[in-house]
């Protein structure tokens, strides 16, 4: 009996230690404790002096900004002090600090200019989808990309004629097309001069012997029509070169620079083919001098190719584009005016002696040019009822005409400050902490060999190592252990 009972007391406390005694949960929920007493560690980041507070877990939401990479921020990290430090726009900073906190959105103060935001966000590695979602609902235009050929010597070619700045070649190519287009230009107003001007001299009468006396000047000798000649043969040069090395066809023709060119270069051919053709009857060679005088005239867009090579005409440009709305409402704002005081100055007029504004549309004139401030005078009422509504049409110009202008101004200097940008971005160094470059790059490499000393220290004792680092304060990450365990 005894010898029995003393085995089922030994079974007994058996399962009584298998069901009792598990230590490797208990080991895991221990661990899960400390990695949420981690997850909700406060951090505390410095920015200029202004400190803001936020958790571990609400950086680490984005591992690849400067924020939530513990190895980037590394080199930011202030041990005596126990904080990161950074050198930068503190107003900006709520906008980043939300960007962690709301998941992703950016929203910038409404203090901090659009130039100076887009900065921070570049110095904090945002996200370049969160950027482009930025600008998007900032009514900012995308930057466009510029693809290239693959063919090597294509792509030479293309850059040679496309970018002047992408080598001192482009450079000189850029140039010589400049000079031949004020060429053009000036060789195109220089033929409107009486002196050089071509007067068609009356048909004469034959002689007896039935020979004319008179000869027509040949216009091919002409020397403006060589000039032109020249400077078409250089346009078209250009224009074929680029044509044939575009890296994609359909794209080339959308591009508004290139119909330009297609416009500059047609009119001459046009003009060729009317005086090739002059053995026609007089009413079709009349028609064919208002032709050739509008198709001439289009000769003046030429001056829309110096855009090509002006970076100013290029922001003027993209800023028209942007401000279309804008533009819009201008005209809308200004055709309400016109119909709206022209009506009234007609009727205010209409029993005055000798009025000058006979009807309605007559009318429309004087309303556009009181509402835009030109004055004229050419039109101008003469009693007092005219005199008082074109008070109210002058100043109701000065009020619609300053309304859009403003976002227009806003427009044009978003764009100039980025055109800026884009040549100063190799020139921008930041420095860290107070500190010169040298430092920073010490420093850095200083944190890389703490950063294996301490996953050293953590092969031998994770335990006596966590301890250390929580005596002094600092962050739970094992990055950053390191570091404050050698200080």
């Amino acid at each position: 009996m005894t010898v029995v009972s003393q085995k089922n007391r030994e079974e007994d406390t058996a399962t009584v230690v298998v069901v009792v005694a598990p230590p490797l949960f208990q080991d895991d929920d221990v661990d899960l404790e400390r990695a949420d007493q981690e997850c909700s560690e406060r951090v505390l980041i410095n920015i200029s002096g202004l400190r803001f507070e936020t958790q571990l877990k609400t950086l680490s939401r984005f591992p690849n900004t400067l924020l939530g990479d513990p190895r980037k921020r590394m080199r930011f990290f202030d041990p005596l002090r126990n904080e990161y430090f950074f050198d930068r726009n503190r107003p900006s900073f709520d906008g980043i600090l939300y960007y962690y906190q709301s998941g992703g959105r950016l929203r910038r103060p409404v203090s901090v200019p659009v130039d100076i935001f887009m900065e921070e966000m570049k110095f904090y590695e945002i996200e370049d989808g969160a950027i482009e979602n930025f600008k998007d609902d900032e009514g900012l235009m995308r930057e466009e990309e510029r693809p290239l050929p693959d063919n090597d010597y294509q792509r030479q070619v293309w850059l040679l004629f496309e970018y002047p700045e992408s080598s001192g070649p482009a450079r000189i190519n850029a140039i010589v097309s400049v000079v031949v287009i004020l060429i053009s230009i000036i060789i195109f107003c220089l033929e409107t001069l009486p002196e050089f001007r071509e007067v068609q001299a009356p048909p004469q009468d034959s002689t007896a012997n039935g020979t004319s006396q008179g000869k027509k000047p040949n216009p091919f000798t002409d020397p403006f029509f060589m000039v032109e000649t020249l400077c078409i043969v250089w346009f078209s040069f250009e224009f074929m070169m680029r044509f044939l090395s575009c890296p994609s066809k359909p794209v080339f023709f959308k591009n508004i620079m290139n119909l330009i060119d297609v416009v500059a270069i047609l009119p001459y051919f046009i003009t060729l083919g009317l005086d090739l053709a002059e053995h026609q009857g007089s009413s079709q060679q009349a028609a064919s001098l208002a032709i050739l005088r509008v198709i001439r005239l289009v000769r003046v867009f030429r001056i829309f190719k110096l855009s090509r090579h002006s970076k100013g005409l290029q922001i003027l440009g993209q800023t028209l584009h942007a401000s279309m709305r804008e533009l819009g409402l201008l005209i809308f704002f200004l055709l309400i005016g016109v119909i709206l005081f022209s009506s009234s100055v007609y009727f205010a007029e209409a029993e005055g002696p000798g009025s000058e504004f006979t009807s309605i549309p007559d009318a429309f004139w004087w309303a556009v040019v009181t509402m835009t401030t030109v004055g004229y005078g050419d039109m101008c009422p003469s009693t007092i009822g005219g005199k008082f509504v074109g008070s109210l049409c002058a100043i109701a110009g000065v009020l619609t005409i300053a309304l859009p202008v403003p976002v227009i101004v806003s427009n044009f200097n978003y764009f100039y400050h980025r055109e800026n940008e884009e040549e100063e971005d190799g020139q921008y160094v930041h420095v860290t902490c107070g500190q010169q470059p040298s430092f920073v790059e010490l420093n850095s490499i200083e944190c890389k060999q703490d950063v294996s000393k301490s996953s050293e220290y953590n092969m031998g004792g994770d335990d006596d190592l966590e301890t250390m680092t929580r005596s002094i304060g600092a962050p739970s990450e094992s990055q950053y252990s390191g570091q404050l365990t050698d200080v």
